[in-house]
């Protein structure tokens, strides 16, 4: 290489060091193309990073198997990490940031594992066990720890959170038959133990509506694991969601067709004293809102029977969104509050809207524009548009779904649909409603949930569901004892 450019351009140097020195002005007719400054570009900011999200489905690969856990990554749609869990799990949850996830298995055992694009691995997976006589059913990790319900001790059993498996700390007695566990957790707030009063599996998964007990919630005290309130339900209720404000609690009451509002400031039903609002308005508060003809709502396309066993809160309209197993329908609620945290005036405003046969779940987009339901017995996905009340479009999956979930963290949502009797996640773009892509997972899928829930991190303290007890069997027709409404093969 010639060293004839190197030396023109510290010869260069040189007489531009001089010309500073004398403050005289050269013109350098033989530089010229040989100088280059050195620029330090400057990037522009751009929009902040979005956030890495998620799907962690947990499959079966037999009754005596080990289950697997397999996190699915939303930007390519591909199989990040698998790794193997207890055995033949039957519920599944993740905690309120999306990080860890937790599973009841067919033996008894919980299973607790980290979700990221490396984890799950078989070292960092860790397994806890309860009382021999327990009889795990409900699953439910909000920002502390792990609450499970119990159904043979009737007690919701506390788990204290551990890096590694979660230990044991103390059974709170409850009332007969818990399924659920739900509410915010934060300090200060309070969970909430959904029961059904009457045996597990048998009357609220066959004929809910024949049943003639009450169920009740029971308010537990995050700090001091005592209950502070007993608010009474309606027959079978089945799950149960907090609005993202936590102000309040709605719980399904599937033999009732009612959704119970519980005001969880107060740590007891929505009810108060009528009285007006600053436009001079009467506000009415709502301790039950109906869902069918049979429970009193009036209305287009109001079922005679609902059958109400899911449901999600849209932080961005105040509404909830509910699916009506047995009425094939979803209802559109409005649970919008006013600035004084009452319920507003147009509180308990629904808008009923048929769809498939049978879905079992339900979930919306974070803006509220449409919701996406799992018929299970017709094999579809029904997208509801929330503006105008109507279906613009049905999809076909595979299997008879059960699940279906929805997120966002780029200029379009994914919404995720499970099938117990499948061993494909279908995925849905919602900038087009089209099947994305689908994925093959080893097993039979029990559930799929999203880290990054709607659009926001965490899942906002979903709780888990098991089939029995008025929750949808994994597969349409097997309802009855638990063993035959879990036969998923």
């Amino acid at each position: 290489m010639s060293l004839f450019p190197r030396i023109l351009g510290q010869s260069c140097v040189r007489l531009v060091q001089a010309s500073l020195a004398f403050g005289v002005a050269f013109v350098f007719a033989g530089c010229g193309s040989s100088y280059r400054p050195v620029i330090t570009p400057i990037n522009p900011s751009g929009p902040a990073a979005q956030p890495i999200g998620y799907a962690v489905v947990v499959s079966s690969t037999a009754t005596s198997a080990a289950g697997i856990a397999t996190v699915v990554d939303y930007a390519g749609d591909t199989i990040m990490v698998q790794a193997p869990i207890g055995p033949n799990p039957q519920a599944f949850t993740l905690d309120s940031t999306g990080s860890n996830g937790y599973t009841v298995n067919s033996d008894g055992t919980l299973t607790n594992f980290q979700v990221s694009q490396t984890e799950p691995q078989v070292k960092d997976i860790h397994y806890s066990t309860l009382p021999p006589a327990a009889q795990t059913v409900g699953l439910f990790s909000p920002g502390s720890g792990l609450w499970v319900s119990d159904l043979n001790q009737n007690v919701v059993d506390v788990l204290a959170p551990s890096t590694a498996a979660q230990s044991f700390k103390l059974a709170i007695p409850v009332a007969t038959t818990p399924i659920s566990v739900v509410g915010s957790g934060t300090i200060g707030q309070h969970v909430y133990s959904i029961s059904q009063n009457v045996p597990f599996d048998t009357a609220c998964n066959v004929s809910p509506t024949s049943v003639g007990a009450n169920g009740e919630a029971d308010a537990l005290e995050v700090t001091s694991f005592t209950v502070s309130a007993r608010i009474p339900l309606g027959k079978c209720p089945v799950y149960g969601v907090q609005s993202t404000d936590g102000k309040r609690l709605f719980v399904l009451n599937r033999g009732s067709d009612t959704v119970t509002v519980i005001n969880s400031q107060n740590n007891s039903l929505d009810q108060c004293t009528p009285f007006t609002n600053q436009n001079g308005q009467p506000v009415t508060c709502h301790p039950s809102l109906p869902l069918s003809t049979a429970a009193g709502l009036t209305g287009a396309n109001v079922p005679a029977v609902a059958g109400p066993v899911y449901a999600e809160y849209i932080a961005a309209t105040q509404q909830l969104i509910v699916a009506n197993y047995d009425g094939g329908t979803v209802s559109l609620i409005d649970v919008s509050l006013d600035q004084y945290g009452n319920d507003s005036a147009t509180f308990g405003t629904t808008f009923t809207i048929p769809v498939g046969k049978n879905p079992a779940s339900v979930t919306a987009l974070a803006d509220g524009s449409r919701a996406y339901t799992a018929d299970q017995t017709d094999g579809t996905v029904h997208i509801v548009n929330l503006s105008s009340h109507t279906v613009e479009k049905v999809l076909q999956v595979t299997g008879h779904p059960r699940t279906v979930v929805s997120t966002s963290n780029s200029l379009y949502g994914k919404v995720y649909v499970a099938s117990p009797d499948s061993t494909f996640l279908t995925i849905l773009r919602t900038d087009q409603d089209i099947v994305d892509t689908v994925v093959l997972i080893q097993g039979n899928l029990i559930d799929v949930r999203t880290t990054n829930q709607n659009g926001v991190r965490g899942n906002v303290n979903i709780s888990s569901r098991i089939p029995g007890g008025g929750q949808p069997c994994y597969r349409p027709g097997t309802e009855g004892s638990l063993a035959t409404c879990q036969a998923i093969r």
